[in-house]
């Protein structure tokens, strides 16, 4: 079986594109639309890789990775996250540390450094 990575993006045509290309790499993608429903698939199921967009509702990338952090498994506890945003110019390098996200892209995504990262980290 596939790695498994979970998707948390609002925005179905990123979503699209993001697991079309990360399903040709054969990992095995689920998805989440909001932060809540992050943290119900990890109760559930773990997973190798989180993608976290920061912009989502009910609770923003930023609390649900913190939350992440927080849970008492923990093997989910430590599970990679990436945070995806459109405006990065408004967190630091030491924000998204602060709340244990591991790596960032900025929005358009780089799929090509997206694939490496990935790769990098589930290897």
């Amino acid at each position: 079986m596939g790695k498994k990575i979970l998707i948390a993006e609002d925005s179905s045509v990123i979503l699209n594109l993001t697991k079309k290309i990360l399903v040709q790499q054969h990992y095995d993608i689920s998805a989440a639309k909001d932060g809540e429903e992050v943290l119900m698939k990890l109760e559930n199921e773990n997973f190798d890789l989180i993608l976290m967009d920061i912009n989502i509702p009910k609770m923003d990338g930023m609390e649900c990775s913190k939350q992440i952090r927080a849970l008492a498994d923990p093997e989910k506890s430590k599970t990679p996250i990436f945070a995806i945003t459109g405006n990065a110019m408004n967190y630091s390098v030491e924000d998204f540390s602060a709340v244990g996200i591991n790596e960032y892209l900025q929005k358009p995504i780089d799929f090509d450094k997206l694939v490496e990262l990935v790769a990098k980290y589930i290897a």
